[in-house]
């Protein structure tokens, strides 16, 4: 019998500044038992800036850095094409929802999480299913505000492009940008809607759920035509 192919592991990349967590994220994605670990650390540092560049699939980033608080950052790095999980003690349901609101894909509590829950959120993340922690279920349970999720302009962007009809390739070439990091903006919106409590499985109820929320105008979302599209062929 020939050895069976295996998936290649999830890449983690782990901002955090001290090393006794990091020791003990290092332990939670090493083998278990004789089972190969699904999960990868690749890079590691004290700041945002010693891990970027990494190809990871998932940065696992913690929020108080050095004694700053980073909250400002997530955004950034989101709007960037990076999926980002938060891994902080910091588990206020305004906190959580900051981040989240700014992009991040999840929220783990380092209080409560173990390496069965941790690995399992990773795993979700960086195949762009919704995953909803007990401090995000905490959150979305306590908020006050209309279930309507904060979408960031550029996943707006990649939204109504494509609700115009447009292809990924083609909403990535409009917006200068990768197809992958086009399909990561509009997944990141169907698992906002899901934390919600609101799931968008397919492109009409994304767009109604858009629509509904006034995150989309029924009249911005015209029908794209290429100019190429209308350049007759060559009747020589």
């Amino acid at each position: 019998m020939g050895q069976q192919h295996l998936a290649r592991p999830v890449t983690v990349a782990l901002v955090e500044d001290h090393q006794v967590v990091v020791d003990g994220v290092r332990s939670w994605f090493g083998p278990s038992g004789l089972a190969p670990s699904p999960v990868e650390l690749v890079a590691q540092g004290p700041t945002i800036e010693s891990v970027l560049g990494t190809d990871a699939d998932v940065l696992l980033l913690d929020l108080n850095l050095n004694g700053t608080m980073v909250i400002d950052r997530v955004a950034e790095l989101c709007q960037g094409g990076q999926r980002v999980i938060v891994f902080s003690e910091h588990e206020e349901p305004e906190t959580v929802r900051a981040v989240l609101d700014s992009g991040a894909s999840a929220f783990i509590g380092k209080g409560r999480a173990t390496r069965e829950s941790c690995v399992e959120t990773i795993l979700e993340v960086a195949a762009d299913r919704p995953s909803v922690t007990p401090p995000m279920a905490q959150a979305i349970a306590t908020d006050e505000r209309p279930h309507r999720p904060q979408l960031s302009d550029k996943e707006r962007a990649a939204l109504l492009f494509w609700f115009q009809s447009m292809s990924k390739a083609s909403v990535a070439a409009r917006m200068g940008i990768k197809e992958r990091t086009v399909r990561q903006y509009i997944d990141r919106a169907r698992v906002k809607y899901a934390a919600a409590g609101r799931p968008a499985p397919t492109k009409e109820k994304l767009l109604i759920c858009a629509i509904q929320d006034g995150l989309i105008q029924p009249d911005e979302v015209t029908i794209y035509t290429s100019l190429a599209a209308k350049t007759p062929p060559d009747q020589g």
